[in-house]
């Protein structure tokens, strides 16, 4: 999971690329980047680690231009230490091309060897997004005469990108001396919303991963870039939109609205507030059906993004509802920090009870989900140390038994707790009393009660069912062994690259 960022104003745009990407910082903490383009130059600046640490003074002010692209990256493919992967990606063929990516691509292997035997393109690192980037390039080249762009010849070459490429893309890229080009993969899982402002008479474009961003930056929301779609604005600020691909159909990613997106944003029509209390309320339905004995005390909230399910829970069932947990808020999220042991460590540094509330209580944490089981096991063991007498567990998202590949970082079936172990098994391996977890139909009525128009959700951490078609069990234990090997080669390094990417006029004729 990644978030991107991308404008097309009326004035420099480098402090508004900065302070989407700081809204944005929950989506990914590995590293940073934007590129802003004035006139045919293009200026990157990008390295390792939060927004706030990649850019200083001087870098803000080499980032030149009415018009540009950022990301901030959270590793699903590729390696979480290595700086060459960090985005936006680079190609200078043809005019000279920028791309951010969010999402996973699930035939990776597949086009890289296309584009070495066929398209004469060289990959340099084992980022899918810069596949991407070159699978679009080598498209744009083949529909381009002479020095000039067409409109047609973008669409095109996103029609062409959308039946090559398989999986999860939300893309903001620009073209030198053009403008900029967004957009998403013909099922909509990972999403992209599209907003604008008037500026003396003119209008403004922003794209990004989420509406917050538009709302913290004064753009208004204007709608999702729908599942296919391309939206190209050129650099003078003109508009065009077109579907580019066929069978389209819109399957947004549930995680996103159970963990990954802020409360306070629109997602496919979809206010992530309402949803979360909507799992709170059909989660107390589920307790109250199964588990009507169960002796609560007090309902508390795992912070951050369970905190509105926990509050409409306690409220469906009469309980008090308490704040049992301070949260450091200078701590990263855990669920996105690589490795293991890194995430065991901080969930200490992150959390720490309010025994007041836990001592001679029998207690409900609820928390979004519960995927590795790491930071959940810390959790009730902090609980018991604080005095509560029965620790309960339920979860907003039914339990994550499969391997994500569509861009959360959960491709191990290892890895996750529930795989093959059922709901007693879990509890006692968190250590917790009981455990309950919201049901799969639930969870999708939650959120499609928002949008009675979602008909459709990618859920294949919760079900198995992959909505590309293409994932197969030989596929799964592939990425399962890259991903063991990957960890014996990380080397921890962290850099940052600031270029000028120059595109004299003479390369553009």
């Amino acid at each position: 999971m990644c978030g991107i960022l991308g404008v097309v104003g009326q004035s420099p745009v480098n402090q508004l690329l900065y302070d989407g990407l700081q809204v944005l910082q929950h989506r990914g903490q590995d590293a940073a980047g934007i590129v802003t383009a004035n006139g045919k130059t293009f200026h990157m600046h990008k390295g390792s680690g939060m927004v706030r640490d990649v850019f200083r003074t001087r870098n803000m002010r080499s980032l030149l231009g009415n018009a540009g692209i950022a990301h901030v990256r959270y590793p699903t493919a590729g390696s979480a230490s290595c700086l060459a992967e960090a985005q936006p990606f680079y190609v200078n063929s043809p005019f000279g091309i920028v791309l951010a990516h969010n999402g996973n691509l699930t035939n990776t292997d597949e086009l890289k060897a296309d584009m070495f035997r066929n398209d004469l393109r060289h990959i340099n690192t084992n980022s899918d997004s810069e596949v991407l980037l070159n699978v679009f390039a080598h498209e744009v080249a083949q529909r381009v005469t002479g020095h000039e762009l067409t409109v047609d010849a973008v669409f095109g070459a996103v029609a062409a990108v959308h039946r090559r490429v398989k999986g999860a893309y939300a893309v903001v890229a620009m073209i030198a001396g053009f403008g900029l080009v967004a957009f998403r993969d013909p099922n909509g899982i990972r999403p992209l919303v599209m907003g604008c402002t008037e500026t003396d008479g003119k209008t403004e474009y922003m794209f990004a991963s989420e509406s917050v961003a538009l709302d913290c930056s004064g753009f208004s929301l204007l709608r999702d870039v729908q599942p296919g779609e391309c939206v190209y604005v050129t650099f003078d600020g003109d508009m065009h939109s077109q579907v580019c691909a066929e069978n389209t159909r819109l399957a947004p990613c549930l995680f996103e609205y159970v963990y990954f997106a802020r409360p306070d944003s629109v997602i496919d029509g979809v206010s992530v507030y309402q949803s979360r209390l909507n799992m709170g309320e059909t989660l107390a339905e589920k307790i109250r059906r199964d588990l009507p004995g169960l002796d609560i005390d007090v309902v508390i909230p795992i912070p951050d993004s369970s905190r509105q399910s926990a509050l409409q829970l306690a409220n469906a069932l009469g309980l008090p509802y308490r704040e049992g947990f301070i949260k450091n808020r200078y701590i990263g999220r855990t669920f996105i920090m690589p490795g293991q042991a890194v995430r065991r460590k901080s969930v200490r540094q992150k959390l720490n009870p309010v025994p007041l509330e836990f001592a001679g209580r029998n207690v409900l944490l609820v928390d979004d989900s519960i995927v590795r089981g790491t930071t959940s096991k810390e959790i009730v063991q902090m609980a018991r140390d604080s005095g509560a007498k029965k620790v309960y567990f339920a979860s907003a998202a039914p339990a994550v038994r499969f391997p994500n590949v569509y861009g959360i970082d959960m491709p191990t079936r290892a890895e996750l707790l529930a795989t093959g172990r059922d709901e007693a098994e879990i509890a006692r391996e968190i250590g917790a009393d009981a455990v309950i977890y919201q049901d799969l139909a639930a969870l999708k009525d939650a959120v499609s009660s928002v949008n009675r128009e979602l008909k459709l959700f990618e859920s294949s951490c919760f079900d198995g069912e992959y909505i590309t078609g293409d994932i197969t069990a030989a596929y799964l234990d592939a990425i399962e062994c890259a991903r063991l090997d990957l960890k014996h080669k990380e080397d921890g390094s962290e850099q940052m690259i600031d270029l000028n990417l120059n595109v004299a006029e003479q390369n553009l004729i």
